[in-house]
């Protein structure tokens, strides 16, 4: 067993035999060269990728990622991914951590060597971060402008809002704005006032009995972890709906959470200087669905 895991991938076609499935990654050492420098991934950030929790053993919502990195796959133009050998190399790299613990697993498809166009990928597994602080005492979070407006992700597609791509430099930046701040995370506001996404999460707010977030066709990524957490409350009989929330509407919340694979659901007690409500009972509920196992 080993606490890191890096698998190198050739990707296959669609249509590739099954028998070329086992010989078409090979684990190297963690840190090793194994990307060229002319790959498209660090030379241009052109390329796609998936962040899923390991948990006790357990790869967690294998193909709501999966059926992500297609989608991304297919707004950035690149070969559609063999989905048999991306659930063959989860399995494998969860296979050869821990079986206790949390890990984080990442998956890449990039366009590949320049000019490309035949792709690259890695898978990357680390022990998990310990977000237990975030994920009972809170996270204080401050509001950014994205500096585009509301729907641009409709009206512009090459920009791309809808897919999770390597180009993940602003998003770092976002970050480290929020530092700054004297907060721990940030959330996109787009130029007109509507809540977008956070950096590395969705938003949802709960509004009375209603859980809200704002719909993908607000030009954000559709995130794995929010629609799992609106499956589990629909199931549970409680009210969940896609709307347009305004900056007004987020700081009247009656609580609020950013949801991500690997953090799960931060409660938010803060938001730009002003105290956010913690519903202590329901983020312990979240959190509780969220690390238990799920496919």
């Amino acid at each position: 067993m080993a606490d890191t895991v890096t698998f190198l991938v050739d990707p296959l076609p669609t249509d590739a035999s099954p028998q070329f499935l086992e010989s078409s990654f090979r684990e190297v050492e963690p840190g090793a060269g194994a990307l060229a420098v002319n790959d498209l991934a660090p030379h241009r950030g052109d390329g796609v990728f998936e962040t899923l929790a390991i948990i006790d053993g357990h790869p967690q919502e294998v193909e709501p990622h999966l059926a992500r990195l297609v989608n991304s796959a297919r707004l950035c133009e690149l070969p559609e991914p063999n989905l048999d050998q991306w659930r063959l190399i989860i399995t494998r790299a969860a296979e050869r951590v821990p079986a206790q613990g949390e890990f984080a697993l990442k998956l890449a498809l990039s366009r590949g060597i320049e000019p490309g166009p035949k792709p690259t990928g890695w898978v990357h597994v680390t022990p998990g971060v310990d977000f237990t602080a975030a994920r009972q005492r809170g996270i204080r979070v401050v509001t950014l402008d994205r500096g585009v407006a509301h729907g641009v992700g409709e009206r512009a597609p090459w920009l791309l809002l809808g897919a999770k791509t390597l180009s993940y430099a602003g998003n770092m930046a976002a970050l480290r704005e929020a530092k700054r701040r004297g907060a721990d995370d940030a959330i996109y506001i787009s130029s007109d006032g509507y809540v977008l996404e956070g950096p590395t999460s969705s938003v949802i707010v709960r509004m009375g009995d209603r859980f809200v977030t704002p719909p993908p066709a607000a030009g954000i990524l559709h995130g794995t972890t929010q629609r799992s957490v609106f499956a589990h409350l629909e199931a549970i009989g409680r009210t969940a709906e896609y709307r347009d929330l305004t900056v007004d509407d987020l700081r009247a919340a009656d609580a609020a959470w950013l949801v991500s694979s690997v953090r799960m659901a931060a409660p938010i007690v803060e938001l730009d200087g002003a105290t956010v409500p913690l519903d202590a009972e329901t983020t312990a509920a979240l959190n509780a669905y969220l690390l238990s196992p799920r496919d």
